[in-house]
């Protein structure tokens, strides 16, 4: 889905003015014009905004808003297969699945590095523990398919703890 449509008209607009600059700065150098050098700049600046206009009109893309999400900031991302979101103390349960669907859907795809072609996007949240120290539990998890776009969701009832590397010691 394109921006507004204002970004083509403006996009249109500046590259007719850039046109016509460009031609007034021909005739400043035909001329010996004592401005001819700040036409070109001028020039150059507005070819420069009509080609930006264009550009973020064609390439932007607006956010994916799932019924029943709601805002996960994202904590870890390593570039490839697997983002971690953070949940809030008061997120619901119904609200996991549809929240790390969201998340799922809002990530760009294009530079991840992933071997099968997936990305995880977990949905992290806090246990409590004894003595203000909490555990990181999974809430959901949802798997995209890089290439077609494809999401299934994997809500964990209760949460399930985090997965622990090996060889660390957990202290």
């Amino acid at each position: 889905m394109a921006a507004d449509p204002i970004l083509f008209v403006a996009g249109e607009w500046l590259g007719a003015a850039s046109g016509l600059l460009a031609l007034l700065t021909a005739a400043g150098f035909l001329q010996r014009w004592g401005i001819r050098f700040r036409l070109v700049g001028i020039t150059s600046f507005t070819a420069l905004l009509a080609i930006s206009c264009l550009a973020f009109a064609v390439s932007y893309v607006p956010r994916v808003s799932v019924a029943g999400a709601l805002r996960a900031p994202v904590v870890f991302d390593n570039g490839g297969d697997l983002v971690v979101a953070a949940s809030t103390t008061e997120l619901p349960e119904e609200a996991w699945g549809p929240t790390a669907e969201q998340v799922a859907r809002n990530l760009r795809g294009s530079g991840r590095v992933s071997a099968d072609g997936h990305v995880r996007v977990r949905l992290r949240g806090l246990e409590a523990l004894d003595g203000g120290r909490a555990r990181p539990v999974i809430l959901a998890e949802a798997n995209r398919n890089l290439a077609n776009g494809e999401v299934r969701i994997t809500v964990r009832p209760g949460g399930d703890t985090a997965p622990r590397r090996s060889g660390r010691s957990t202290n």
